[in-house]
């Protein structure tokens, strides 16, 4: 564990946690991450619960509060700013929810390694049969559209335990403030040269009932359908001319490169 810490800090990792309203399990999320790394911004977006109080009993963490409810892609982009002004080049997301696991946060700083300009994600097993039936719609719906946009096959756009390379980020403007945030965010990196890899990471669903989710379907899905036919335009009319305009071009000029070279070595008199 000793060395886990040690390369949170060698790296300048840090563990992000936005929240709203998940008073029943921020405590033990941010118990079992205090486990791997004491790095932590928590993002409270306007929590109208005992989120604040719970807080208060971790002083080693840093805080950012604001009292209105904006959206988890807000909570994003201020976590973000504030890893920078701290000093970290990379943030590790994690979930409030209890969802995602803290045992599998050295997954993410093993893949930094060797992909250290990279955001990666972490790859969920969408089969098992505790995931809900419009996350496992909406896990396919997202992946197909990302593979429009992009030309890239990810297995897993939407979930929300991802290591961000934040400076590399700094250089991009966002539109949203909302769950589409993290389908604009891998668009925009994708578009802008940053990779995009994965590895694999275990998920828990609360039963039916006892599953706090602040996503709305008919909202969100709306929402993330008119950014996908936004981001699907850009990359019909723009972003593939371009690809395609300096494919052609780095070509052309690779040929030229090669012409003048067999010049020079076969000079005519």
């Amino acid at each position: 564990m000793v060395e886990v810490r040690s390369r949170f800090k060698d790296f300048k990792v840090c563990v992000l946690v936005p929240t709203y309203n998940n008073e029943q399990t921020l405590e033990k999320v941010l118990t079992d991450v205090l486990e791997f790394t004491d790095q932590v911004i928590v993002v409270n977006d306007g929590s109208t619960d005992s989120t604040r109080e719970i807080l208060q009993k971790f002083p080693q963490i840093i805080r950012v509060n604001y009292p209105l409810n904006q959206g988890k892609g807000y909570a994003l982009r201020k976590g973000f700013e504030t890893a920078v002004d701290n000093g970290y080049d990379y943030a590790i997301t994690i979930d409030s929810d209890g969802q995602h696991f803290a045992e599998d946060l050295p997954k993410f700083i093993t893949k930094l390694e060797t992909h250290p300009a990279a955001i990666i994600v972490g790859a969920r097993n969408m089969e098992q049969s505790s995931v809900p039936g419009k996350s496992s719609f909406g896990h396919k719906f997202s992946n197909f559209w990302f593979w429009v946009e992009t030309g890239i096959t990810m297995p897993d756009t939407q979930s929300g335990y991802r290591l961000y390379p934040v400076k590399l980020l700094q250089a991009i403007r966002f539109m949203t403030k909302k769950f589409e945030f993290e389908i604009e965010v891998m668009v925009r990196s994708a578009w802008n040269g940053i990779e995009l890899t994965h590895v694999p990471v275990r998920v828990f669903y609360a039963e039916k009932g006892k599953r706090v989710s602040h996503f709305r379907p008919f909202k969100d899905f709306t929402r993330i359908s008119i950014l996908n036919t936004f981001l699907v335009t850009i990359a019909l009319f723009y972003i593939k001319p371009r690809d395609l305009f300096f494919g052609l071009k780095k070509k052309t000029s690779g040929i030229s490169l090669m012409n003048n070279s067999l010049t020079r070595q076969n000079p005519t008199s």
